[in-house]
């Protein structure tokens, strides 16, 4: 079992930066890619970025390409989403997930959730 626990949410104005962190216990973390999702209400949860097991490969979804930034550390089992330049469209609740799997991109393909955080942009 891998337990996750995001933290790092809030609410921000339009334009602003927020870094959310997400901290691994259980399996070793470094076995894992780690991905962010969010979902915000009335719809259906969506990928936003997954970072490689090793922390050298990244991939991300369209609308937070070039404005969301992931990273990790191994030595502190902790995953990181770094937003900027917030748009109200972002405001959702954002989950961190495990996979065993390289780069996955659909959340069937993860093995373990976080509970999420709230993040809220407002205009």
């Amino acid at each position: 079992q891998v337990q996750l626990v995001e933290s790092g949410g809030g609410l921000v104005q339009t334009g602003d930066s927020l870094s959310l962190s997400c901290v691994a216990s259980g399996r070793t973390f470094s076995n894992y890619a780690m991905g962010w999702f969010r979902q915000a209400p009335g719809k259906e949860r969506e990928f936003v970025g997954v970072i490689s097991q090793n922390g050298y490969l990244t991939t991300y979804r369209d609308p937070g390409k070039g404005r969301f930034t992931i990273s990790r550390d191994n030595t502190k089992n902790t995953v990181y989403l770094r937003m900027n330049s917030l748009k109200p469209e972002d405001t959702a609740v954002y989950y961190c997930a495990a996979s065993s799997k390289l780069l996955p991109q659909s959340a069937t393909q993860y093995d373990y959730w976080g509970q999420g955080t709230q993040v809220t942009v407002s205009s």
